[in-house]
């Protein structure tokens, strides 16, 4: 496994894993564009990937603008493995480097990604 700084090459790879997980999929995958990916990894903050054998099989994205977990998805095989806890607290540790703001993420309640935010240290609130 390597954990590293995603690139703009990574995006169709980041692309393909978005698209393949089991929650909190687009109802319309073309509404974040390969723009959006280039836009938050290079100008509003940071992305890193992990890929074994040369693919990418997690990635997860933080935007200092808005202060949030923009993206952390993982290709389903992958699920339990360890990638995304590791992944997460790069993430992290570079975005508590550059601010000590909090940092939210929205995500679906009752899903893998709520239990997951929430052994973590997240809170979750109603809107």
């Amino acid at each position: 496994m390597i954990y590293r700084q995603a690139e703009i090459s990574d995006i169709p790879q980041i692309q393909i894993v978005r698209h393949t997980v089991k929650e909190n999929n687009l109802s319309n995958p073309v509404l974040v564009t390969d723009t959006d990916c280039e836009e938050f990894i290079i100008q509003r903050g940071k992305g890193w990937v992990c890929e074994i054998d040369g693919a990418i099989v997690v990635f997860s994205i933080v935007d200092l603008g808005e202060n949030d977990i923009w993206a952390l998805f993982l290709r389903p095989e992958f699920e339990g493995k360890g990638v995304g806890k590791a992944l997460h607290r790069l993430m992290m540790d570079w975005y508590f480097s550059q601010t000590k703001q909090t940092v939210w993420l929205g995500t679906a309640s009752n899903t893998r990604a709520e239990k997951f935010y929430k052994k973590k240290g997240g809170k979750v609130s109603e809107w």
